[in-house]
């Protein structure tokens, strides 16, 4: 039998109230729904879930206190890639490091400790054939970071062809990944479109200093 949902959502961090955030059923949890280019950081036991084709999520959590965050991003499209624009690289990768900086800045401005943060990695997937591999630009990427930052990745489910749906619970570190059948990406492959119309088009302003 379903739980019922507990009577108020749990209070969202400061800055993080426009994500969207509702009881799920399916969970039997309150969760927030991440969109690309979207990060959520929580104190609660509460889930954050996304759905992921070429793009990454990062969830990253104090394993000693349970706070923690998932983001969604992807780096903007190399000139490989046709009728998208070229970028240097030291500038893609700063798409990267402006989603991952953020998401540990606000763990370890809420209490988190950065000797306790442990990283899972979902996503990177080549959902659309015949085309340059985005995907693994992404896990290169993320994977890069992440050991040179002296942090360490515990899990991960990368790659391969497939989107994925990923459900991540900082307050336990748990995660369940489903991954989805071909007649989904033609959505996904949409919104990730969009989303990287929008990052090349708005320049990431300002540097981000870790604590």
């Amino acid at each position: 039998m379903a739980l019922s949902p507990p009577s108020r959502l749990p209070l969202a961090l400061p800055g993080f109230e426009h994500i969207k955030r509702g009881w799920n059923d399916t969970y039997e949890a309150y969760a927030a729904r991440l969109m690309p280019g979207e990060y959520y950081v929580t104190l609660h036991d509460e889930g954050i879930y996304t759905t992921l084709g070429s793009c990454i999520s990062a969830c990253i959590r104090d394993r000693v206190i349970g706070i923690g965050g998932m983001n969604h991003f992807m780096l903007p499209a190399s000139g490989e890639m046709s009728g998208w624009k070229s970028e240097h690289l030291s500038v893609i990768n700063r798409y990267g490091n402006f989603a991952m900086e953020h998401l540990i800045n606000d763990i370890l401005k809420n209490g988190g400790k950065r000797q306790n943060l442990e990283v899972k990695v979902f996503g990177g997937g080549r959902i659309i054939a015949n085309m340059t591999d985005v995907g693994m630009r992404n896990i290169n990427f993320v994977r890069d970071y992440i050991e040179t930052e002296g942090l360490h990745i515990v899990s991960e489910d990368v790659g391969d062809v497939y989107p994925r749906m990923v459900v991540y619970f900082p307050a336990t570190g748990k995660v369940r990944v489903k991954r989805l059948r071909s007649v989904h990406n033609n959505l996904i492959i949409e919104e990730e479109f969009r989303y990287l119309n929008t990052i090349e088009a708005k320049p990431v302003s300002g540097d981000i200093e870790l604590f």
